[in-house]
């Protein structure tokens, strides 16, 4: 996998998911609300797009795909599906307060597999960042936080599943000696069919509100931007993930996060809080604390390098 991407490539790619995971929220959220857009639908739209622009790239020879046995990647397919339909399922089953709580536990959960599973050490000042990034998504969402058993456990399902899902795209790069986009060249296309077999368990194929039903051309080719858009950030996350952590992957998930809340009070006039000022303060506050301690382990370790003889 080679000795990772130098500063100006890492601050390369997480720009490029900043900017079309901002984009592509605010497309989704278009076609959600203003045209009624089925949700998982516009996810297999998504990995469609995702394993047709990665076909694309294969022909213009941008990579080459790695021979791969299906059961490698089978784990990856279901679990991206597992962390689909419980994170959609917590959405219906919760309030919004709650699901993004849910949600900020992720990070968590993270730590603690790697932890227990796959024998990594965190800093006691790494897990100490989490206190004010999970304080900060509170305060963005306890006046909206209420609990009812099934979205307990359709939360906490998403959150485990997805965790798990996060885990996996980086330990099977580095398992498989494959780079972002020969993992995905195999997961996008098994993935897609999946959902294919899902959709119809939850939302109507044909018809009104269908993925296949009567859309204007304006909507068709909105999907089609959305399905562009949702190429380079799923490129990106494996990216990211790949070339750094599924725990960095998320702190900056969490800095889109405090991006999104200030682009919908910017451009939509979204309300917004003293409380969610102050929540959006403390999880920056976190996200900063662990870029310092990150960044002072990467000097520590060149530093060592350096004074090796």
């Amino acid at each position: 996998m080679g000795s990772g991407p130098g500063p100006g490539w890492l601050a390369a790619g997480l720009l490029v998911n900043l900017v079309a995971s901002i984009c592509i929220v605010f497309l989704n959220k278009w076609l959600y609300v203003r045209l009624g857009f089925p949700n998982l639908s516009l996810t297999l739209v998504h990995f469609a797009a995702t394993w047709l622009g990665l076909g694309l790239c294969q022909a213009l020879r941008v990579f080459a795909p790695k021979s791969l046995r299906p059961r490698q990647v089978l784990p990856l397919a279901l679990s991206f599906c597992g962390f689909v339909v419980f994170t959609n399922l917590s959405l219906q089953s919760n309030t919004i307060g709650t699901y993004q709580l849910a949600k900020a536990m992720t990070t968590p959960a993270i730590v603690a597999i790697q932890s227990l599973f796959y024998g990594k050490s965190f800093p006691l000042r790494i897990k100490l960042t989490l206190i004010p990034i999970t304080l900060g998504v509170f305060l963005n969402s306890y006046y909206d936080v209420k609990f009812n058993f099934l979205g307990m456990v359709f939360a906490t399902l998403g959150v485990l599943v997805t965790s798990l899902y996060q885990v996996w795209v980086g330990a099977k790069q580095h398992e498989l000696q494959v780079n972002s986009m020969q993992l995905l060249y195999y997961q996008a296309p098994m993935s897609s069919a999946m959902l294919l077999c899902i959709v119809p368990f939850f939302e109507p194929v044909f018809g009104e509100g269908g993925i296949f039903g009567p859309w204007t051309l304006s909507a068709v080719l909105m999907v089609l931007l959305s399905g562009i858009i949702a190429f380079m950030v799923n490129l990106s996350i494996y990216w990211i993930i790949g070339n750094t952590s599924p725990v960095t992957y998320n702190m900056f998930g969490h800095f889109k996060f405090c991006i999104t809340l200030l682009g919908g009070y910017l451009l939509f006039k979204d309300p917004l809080s003293l409380n969610q000022v102050l929540g959006i303060l403390c999880t920056l506050l976190g996200i900063l604390a662990y870029t310092h301690f990150k960044l002072s382990e990467q000097e520590g370790s060149k530093s060592k390098l350096v004074q090796r003889p």
